[in-house]
């Protein structure tokens, strides 16, 4: 019974990589291979590029990316709660409490430390 454990997960390694060997194959296959004068040249939406692509960007930018992402991932795991409240209990909703109050301490703190504002 073991090795037919371990067939079942052989064979999903197996496929795993075949899935993500194939598209890497294909487009390597189908791929254009000249190298054209064209093909070199910075590209912005058609329009000859002019002076350095170089550019520094406020990190507030990137702040509010990361705040977003991480408020946004966590309120994903509020909605599998919510489905299966009634059968849960009341540990659960104290369990969901304490991570919504782990959440607002986190927000109380970037909005503290200027993280959300634009100035």
């Amino acid at each position: 019974m073991l090795l037919v454990d371990w067939l079942y997960v052989g064979i999903f390694v197996i496929v795993g990589a075949i899935m993500a060997a194939l598209p890497l194959g294909i487009v390597w296959v189908l791929s254009p291979r000249l190298a054209l004068p064209q093909k070199r040249m910075t590209y912005e939406s058609g329009v000859v590029p002019f002076g350095q692509a170089w550019a520094q960007f406020n990190v507030r930018y990137y702040l509010f990316g990361l705040i977003f992402v991480i408020f946004d991932v966590e309120v994903i795991y509020l909605y599998p709660w919510a489905i299966v409240f009634r059968q849960l209990g009341k540990f659960a909703f104290v369990e969901m409490l304490i991570f919504l109050v782990i959440l607002m301490i986190g927000l109380a703190y970037a909005w503290r430390k200027g993280a959300l504002e634009w100035a």
